[in-house]
């Protein structure tokens, strides 16, 4: 039988097809992208990278030889940029010094050990870690953000109170430990959110109407 969490997945797939996520050319400018991708929406940061690529400065020795102006402007579109300076900045020495700036060495290291690394990095909070471990190294790390809170939430399947390990958890414990499913489901869950489970929620026309609470009205 399957579980909620499956079928929000199969209804979801169905509607909106493969996401094909997450957007960029290598590990590297996904890890860069994850940092920039905080507080903005992702037209803002694809400028911001282009900057970057336009600087030939798409890897971690460079970013970190730039000067911290320099870096800033290029950073400017993404929005924060002084700040999103300090945190790619903390993340780019992370990977030098631990990682020898090599994504096959990141990728051999253990998940749980390389994610407690990584959320001890300067800005580095949950939802940029596991957005690291799974798009950028194809480790089995469930992402939840903002939209999957709202969708659960309103659906009754969470409390309004979970926090981001609890949801995440919620959702784990209902889905099979693999990559690409963890991948999908969570890009899914963001078109579903940016489409109709807005902060005014479109319930008529989500595909995820069917399952709404008795009454059919999202509950907040």
């Amino acid at each position: 039988m399957k579980t909620t969490t499956q079928k929000v997945f199969d209804q979801l797939l169905d509607s909106f097809g493969p996401q094909h996520w997450w957007p960029g050319n290598s590990p590297l400018e996904v890890m860069v992208g994850a940092v920039l991708v905080q507080s903005t929406n992702w037209k803002n940061v694809e400028q911001a990278l282009e900057n970057l690529h336009a600087s030939d400065a798409m890897d971690a020795a460079r970013i970190l030889a730039l000067d911290e102006q320099e870096l800033q402007q290029l950073l400017r579109p993404a929005g924060y940029y002084r700040r999103k300076t300090r945190r790619l900045r903390s993340l780019m020495q992370f990977f030098v010094e631990h990682y020898a700036g090599s994504i096959e060495l990141m990728r051999r290291a253990k998940h749980f050990e390389l994610r407690k690394q990584l959320l001890a990095v300067h800005g580095i909070g949950p939802e940029t870690a596991d957005a690291i471990l799974l798009y950028a190294l194809d480790k089995p790390a469930m992402v939840v953000d903002t939209y999957t809170h709202r969708v659960f939430a309103r659906h009754g399947w969470v409390d309004f109170d979970a926090d981001y390990h609890q949801l995440q958890a919620h959702l784990v414990s209902e889905l099979p430990e693999d990559v690409s499913t963890y991948n999908e489901l969570h890009a899914l869950l963001v078109q579903v959110g940016k489409s109709y489970c807005r902060k005014v929620p479109r319930c008529e026309a989500c595909p995820l109407v069917d399952m709404l609470p008795e009454g059919g009205v999202c509950a907040g």
